[in-house]
């Protein structure tokens, strides 16, 4: 199997390229390399992507092409110096435009045009739609997987890593909402694989690259007993609280991830993963995704900060 990854110095195109490897496959990594080295055993073939496609790209007979892009230039440039392989392409459940709902439509407006997500974070969605357009209208065949929230070991995003750690940590933990809110996660391990199936059956249609669907208590019950946090001593807050306290929802500094206002976002994390299982999607239990998250980076609400909203819920 010759299999060119557009990327694969980083998390989720890091981790394609890996169990590719270990597969047994022929794997090129075209990417800067600025990130890092490709895994070992795989080629790296240096292309800046803001530049045109190098004749390497398009002379190196792949049987199938995994890309993560963002920019709808570099799909297009991409696709149309490979559209004789089998294109997988990794979108992302944000190219919905009601996040209150888990159907797979409507989608967003696409932006055709690279936009700097420093400065209009609201362009991923619609430029991810663009970039999907560009695959599907040319390559000869495609798939486009949607992934929800992808957590696991080499996590950058310090999000759902916060849980394990804060966990593990023991002691009175700060839980978001109602323990009957519902979330998911998919592990990059799981994800990766399925993309080399669906890679290798060169799999058409699109999906929603998600984990089973859990309420917010079971995914802390979960990862407690990943970590080894028996009993956690979880005190539930709920929104108007949180929001009144400044907590951010979601990602980011000051923030609980995974917390989500509710009902607007009450389909973002309850997409059926389904479809994707029957097309070959294994799924791993939060337990076990949980201990590879220990050493990831955290960015969320810290220690004190959890401590004084602590102490405000129980001051009414």
């Amino acid at each position: 199997m010759l299999l060119l990854v557009l990327g694969g110095t980083r998390f989720l195109s890091r981790e394609v390229a890996l169990q590719a490897v270990a597969r047994g496959w022929d794997v090129t990594c075209a990417c800067r390399g600025a990130s890092g080295p490709v895994p070992e055993g795989a080629t790296h073939l240096p292309w800046d992507r803001a530049d045109a496609p190098r004749p390497a790209v398009a002379d190196g007979a792949w049987d199938a092409v995994i890309d993560v892009t963002r920019l709808p230039s570099q799909a297009r440039s991409a696709v149309a110096a490979t559209s004789y392989a089998h294109w997988v392409f990794v979108s992302t459940i944000s190219v919905y435009a009601d996040n209150s709902s888990p159907a797979m439509e409507p989608l967003l407006e696409p932006i055709t045009t690279d936009v700097d997500l420093a400065v209009d974070p609201e362009a991923y969605g619609g430029m991810k739609v663009a970039c999907e357009q560009a695959v599907q209208s040319g390559a000869t065949s495609s798939v486009v997987a949607r992934p929800g929230l992808i957590v696991g070991p080499g996590d950058p995003t310090g999000r759902f890593s916060y849980w394990p750690q804060r966990l593990a940590r023991g002691g009175e933990v700060l839980a978001p909402g109602r323990p009957d809110d519902v979330v998911q996660v998919i592990d990059v391990r799981d994800l990766a694989a399925w993309l080399l199936v669906l890679a290798e059956a060169r799999t058409t249609g699109t999906y929603d690259a998600v984990g089973e669907p859990v309420p917010f208590g079971d995914l802390l019950a979960q990862v407690a007993a990943g970590v080894g946090a028996i009993d956690p001593r979880l005190t539930w807050v709920d929104s108007a609280f949180l929001e009144s306290q400044q907590v951010a929802p979601w990602a980011g500094e000051g923030s609980l991830p995974l917390w989500l206002p509710r009902p607007e976002y009450d389909g973002m994390l309850a997409h059926d993963p389904g479809p994707a299982v029957a097309a070959g999607l294994r799924l791993r239990s939060l337990a076990d995704t949980a201990p590879g998250c220990l050493d990831s980076p955290v960015t969320a609400l810290t220690p004190e900060r959890e401590a004084e909203v602590l102490a405000a819920w129980h001051a009414r």
